[in-house]
């Protein structure tokens, strides 16, 4: 009989509601942990237990097979990231819902989350803690660097750079070429275009 692999999910809010259903949509996991700083308060996410707080990850990272931290807020992922790598014990892992699609030439870092229905094109690269929300599209040759985030349905066209920790909030759009610094913040449903 083979051993039941276990992921352990650090944040048990939106996101990591949707991290830990891919995770076990996928196949790679059989069971899922929280780690949240609301427990005892919250005990269970989705009929899953929510082990403790982060003051003991070390302790829940040491039984897990792999771990993510899942929250949309890139400053605060960045830094449990951190805490999971310090921890040791389970290693930082990605998760790609089995509905996504992503070429085999991409490339993705550890600890990013590629949702439902999202692409991820011909030698894509992400980086470390990126999160691609339901839908959202990144297209070839795109570089997205370490803890930055697609909304839903964002569509990011050939050759796009998103800089750390950059979010683009749902729906937006950038053209083909386009930059965008480390740190913006782009609001729903904007189109972004390259300069000449």
């Amino acid at each position: 009989m083979s051993q039941l692999r276990t992921l352990l999910v650090v944040g048990a809010g939106g996101h990591g509601k949707a991290v830990a259903e891919a995770a076990l949509l996928s196949g790679q996991w059989q069971r899922v942990n929280f780690v949240d700083d609301r427990w005892p308060a919250l005990e269970a996410v989705c009929g899953m237990p929510v082990l403790g707080g982060l003051d003991r990850l070390a302790e829940y990272a040491a039984t897990a097979d792999g771990a993510i931290a899942a929250v949309g807020n890139n400053r605060v992922r960045r830094v449990w990231q951190e805490r999971i790598v310090a921890a040791g014990g389970a290693s930082l892992v990605s998760v790609v819902h089995p509905r996504a699609c992503v070429s085999p030439s991409a490339v993705i870092g550890p600890g990013s989350a590629i949702m439902a229905l999202a692409v991820v094109g011909a030698e894509a690269r992400l980086g470390q803690g990126v999160i691609l929300n339901a839908g959202a599209v990144v297209d070839h040759d795109v570089v997205m660097h370490d803890y930055a985030h697609l909304g839903v349905g964002a569509c990011l066209a050939g050759g796009v750079v998103v800089g750390m920790s950059a979010w683009l909030q749902a729906g937006c759009s950038a053209g083909y070429g386009v930059v965008i610094e480390p740190g913006c913040v782009v609001a729903p449903g904007q189109a972004l275009i390259a300069r000449d």
